[in-house]
């Protein structure tokens, strides 16, 4: 009877899916089993069901995110100041306000809208894929795009993408603690189940997104998508759920509420003193709140998540994809590199280092040899001319081609005839090829299993009795080093024998050829790598599954082990407890047959010892130990969908010299996050001192609000921005790591801003005495100036923390060198240009004035020279500047 599926497409689909059968399910979701879903249906679903993703919080769209740059208390205030200002008949500085604050606003938009598009575009390059059967083609995409009806193929190591009913499964088992809390994989099937009301659980027949699958193969319909899976609903439970911040942003956004605090109080004193020297009280109150706006470091959050983002996306360019934000400010304090050899430190293919061939190693090789290893393999190419087939075949065919002999070319004149494959037993293979009007056999093999097959071994001048000791010391020693060992042997046969396919007739009476001793090759990058991770104090560790005198090889040749270090083996891990591992941990750089499981104990040794661990890892037994560490990298080529989830860095090249290069780069953002910060408080904190000390001084007040407002626009715009831009410095992989709970005011940057800002509120106050009492009529503008290009200075000479400018170059910060010429030229304008004048109260300078403003405030450039000058020989935070290397 022909099984008929339901007439009317819009039909209520079915609630509980375990209980249909295979056939009943795929007729449900209109699918061919066979082919699945066609592009253009599965087009047409998305745009009915809408992508296949668990709704997050809306994100602020950019109407809100600029609204909310004046939803600061202080910023409200100011603007009603200034409203209030315009009543009584100021109206020019109602307006001057307004603008001002606008431009500020603008400008923190910008800096939020660019930090969350970056962050948004991190989070699509990490999204998770799918492998589906569409229009009979296996493609594979973006899991958001499933669609109900797709048939999606899974295998060990692959996040389940969507609810999905398992139609084919070959010992498919499924860890669903994150849906169920059941720790162990459950076993699944395709067979219906009869109870309506089974939980979650027992669904055998069933798989659910988010769920992981941790053994062999299965093939399912998508049955839910996004909201509608089993995950999709708990997760409306937690919608309301909000993004945490990094480390460093809490660190700055409670610094900036403890410095608010104090920057208030320091403008009611400010008010207060003013009020009781006889000043207008609308005037104190402007300038109160006019320096509560500038002096508070509000933005500091918002300019490390924009250097956070962006540092990580440009760390994309150099092979490494950032999946979790704070990652970038952690790299600069990791201590161990634990790390995979395959693929990682080495090249992931073999390659033919080191022949044995008539008593010499590393001579000449006969064209026998060469033309064996040619012939002696089923190593094919594909039409971009890659070789496909098994990493040894490929190897010894690569050595034979390098010296001329194409595997290719010799098959049409030595045409193969019949073929002996290898098997597990015998360890051995052999092919026969027609050589002109006779057989030629070629066996290649595990010396022990060859070599006494033999009977004669080959020499430059004939055959002689073969030296089987002898040869099989030889491969023994090779072996030692860290090879594999192959032997390889021929045979002429004048007449065919009498069974070419049985290896007992044709694999005997052979002639030794010579051993070849194989390896994976260390990438080139990977020993440059190592040596720099040693300058910057950072420990790398080998962890191989492969055999120890292989391990040791490759980690002496990358400069990771020394000769005489211990190779520590799974096997003695296992018996080690915890506390005897501990003591020993922090001398082992090399680890060999070391199952994944045991990762998480090398790690949390480290940590115990108070290392920062990052790790790598691929496969779904490496998730427990990615997750431990603290960096986790996953592979980007071969690593599981489980890994990647569960690390906090993808490098998208496997290549164990990225992990070095995205330390590097965080070290670097860090820096300049750092260099940024110490600008900023620097500069607000003199514009504090100037108008809270000018009244102790007797001083009428030296600044009026836009002279603050316009101050803190043109300084702390741009010019700070372009920091985040700031070259890296000499020696910054040559300083050991930073402890991850030293201070962002280390290393001498708190005495720093007190007493660079102390000058340059000083040099301002000195500016404005000698204008004040010489009876000068614009003194005022005098002070705006000098604190102005104090300012530029200080901008200049805090590029670098030890080195002087004069080596570093003004042209090797373009954008910031830019920002500071044109800083410069508006500070300019508001002086000199008429128009500008009456809005900035303003007056133009002679050039004597002007002379003076200029020399004034390159003080502050010179006195920042001179303590890096003083820095470099040690002679202040010397403790400091020995910790920071």
């Amino acid at each position: 009877m022909k099984r008929k599926a339901p007439a009317n497409r819009k039909a209520t689909p079915p609630t509980h899916w375990h209980l249909l059968e295979p056939w009943q399910t795929a007729a449900w979701l209109k699918v061919d089993p066979q082919a699945g879903l066609s592009q253009q249906e599965a087009e047409q679903r998305l745009a009915e069901q809408g992508p296949n993703l668990i709704a997050e919080q809306r994100p602020r769209g950019p109407l809100s995110m600029l609204l909310g740059q004046f939803a600061d208390f202080m910023i409200v205030v100011l603007i009603l100041a200034g409203i209030v200002s315009g009543l009584v008949g100021e109206l020019a500085d109602t307006l001057t306000i307004v603008v001002i604050v606008v431009l500020n606003a603008v400008i923190g938009f910008v800096q939020e809208y660019r930090a969350e598009r970056a962050i948004a575009a991190l989070k699509s390059m990490a999204a998770p894929t799918a492998r589906v059967l569409r229009d009979g083609q296996h493609h594979e995409l973006p899991a958001h795009e499933l669609v109900p009806g797709d048939l999606v193929l899974m295998e060990a190591g692959n996040i389940v993408p969507a609810d999905i009913r398992l139609l084919d499964t070959a010992q498919l088992r499924v860890e669903e603690a994150a849906l169920t809390g059941e720790s162990q994989p459950v076993g699944k099937s395709v067979e219906a189940i009869r109870d309506p009301d089974a939980a979650l659980g027992d669904r055998r027949n069933m798989a659910y997104k988010g769920t992981i699958v941790t053994y062999g193969r299965g093939l399912g319909g998508v049955i839910a998508t996004g909201m509608e899976t089993e995950l999709g609903k708990i997760a409306q439970l937690l919608r309301d759920e909000k993004e945490s911040r990094t480390p460093l942003q809490n660190r700055l956004a409670q610094l900036g509420k403890r410095l608010a605090l104090l920057v208030l109080a320091i403008c009611a004193i400010i008010f207060v003193v003013g009020l009781l020297r006889g000043e207008q009280p609308l005037l104190m109150f402007l300038t109160a709140v006019s320096l509560a706006v500038a002096a508070i470091p509000e933005a500091l959050p918002a300019v490390a998540t924009v250097s956070l983002a962006l540092g990580a996306r440009k760390m994309i360019r150099q092979h490494v994809l950032i999946r979790r934000l704070p990652a970038v400010e952690t790299l600069g304090s990791v201590t161990y590199i634990c790390s995979d050899k395959t693929g990682t430190l080495t090249q992931n293919r073999m390659q033919a280092e080191a022949f044995h061939v008539d008593g010499h190693t590393d001579g000449e090789l006969p064209p026998i040899l060469l033309r064996a290893m040619a012939l002696n393999n089923d190593v094919r190419i594909d039409k971009d001319g890659r070789l496909l087939g098994d990493p040894t075949e490929t190897a010894l065919y690569e050595a034979a081609a390098a010296a001329g002999y194409q595997g290719i070319h010799l098959a049409i004149t030595h045409p193969r005839a019949a073929e002996i494959p290898f098997d597990s037993e015998r360890k051995l293979m052999t092919t026969l090829h027609r050589e002109n009007d006779a057989l030629i056999s070629y066996t290649k093999g595990a010396p022990e299993k060859l070599l006494p097959r033999c009977t004669d071994q080959w020499t430059v001048e004939g055959s002689r009795p073969i030296q089987p000791k002898v040869l099989h010391d030889i491969a023994e020693r090779m072996a030692a080093d860290g090879l594999r060992v192959l032997a390889l042997a021929y045979r002429e046969w004048p007449e065919a024998p009498a069974d070419v396919h049985c290896s007992d007739a044709v694999e005997t009476g052979l002639c030794f050829l010579g051993l070849v001793g194989l390896m994976d090759p260390s990438r080139p990058e990977a020993a440059e790598a190592v040596a720099l991770c040693k300058t910057a104090g950072i420990k790398p560790v080998m962890i191989t599954g492969d055999h120890p005198a292989t391990a040791r090889t490759i980690a002496r040749r990358l400069g990771i082990a020394e000769d005489g270090d211990e190779v520590l083996t799974g096997e003695e891990l296992a018996r080690m407890s915890l506390e005897e591992f501990e003591r020993r941990v922090e001398d082992i750089r090399v680890y060999a047959r070391v199952a994944p499981e045991q990762k998480i104990k090398i790690v949390r040794a480290l940590q115990d010892k108070g290392e920062f661990v990052a790790m790598t890892g691929d496969g779904v037994n490496d998730a427990p130990a990615l997750k431990c560490a603290n960096i986790g990298v996953a592979m980007g080529k071969i690593g599981t969908d489980v890994a990647r989830e569960a690390s906090h860095m993808v490098l998208l090249d496997d290549n164990f010299a990225s992990i070095v290069g995205a330390v590097r780069e965080g070290r670097h953002i860090f820096d300049n996050i750092r260099k940024f910060v110490k600008y900023a408080m620097t500069s607000n904190s003199a514009e504090v001192w100037t108008l809270f000390l000018a009244p102790f001084l007797m001083l009428p007040t030296p600044l009026l609000p836009i002279h603050i407002l316009w101050i803190n626009l043109v300084t702390d715009g741009l010019p700070g921005l372009a920091l985040a831009l700031e070259p890296e410095e000499k020696g910054l992989m040559q300083r050991p790591p930073r402890p991850p709970r030293e201070s962002l005011f280390a290393h001498g940057m708190w005495q720093h801003i007190l007493w660079i800002g102390l000058l340059m509120g000083g040099i301002t106050l000195l500016s404005q005495a000698w204008a004040y009492h010489s009876g000068s009529a614009h003194w005022q503008s005098v002070v705006f100036t000098v604190l102005t290009l104090s300012q530029m200075s200080n901008v200049l000479a805090v590029r670098s923390e030890q080195e002087s400018l004069f080596r570093q170059g003004l042209f090797s910060n373009k954008p910031l060198f830019a920002a500071v010429l044109l800083t410069i030229a508006l500070q300019m304008a508001v002086l000199y240009v008429p128009v500008l004048q009456p809005i900035f109260k303003t007056e133009a300078l002679s050039a004597g004035e002007l002379g003076v403003c200029l020399g004034l405030s390159s003080i502050v450039f010179w006195a920042v020279e001179l303590e890096k000058w003083m820095r470099r020989r040690g002679w202040i935070y010397r403790e400091n500047h020995e910790t920071a290397g």
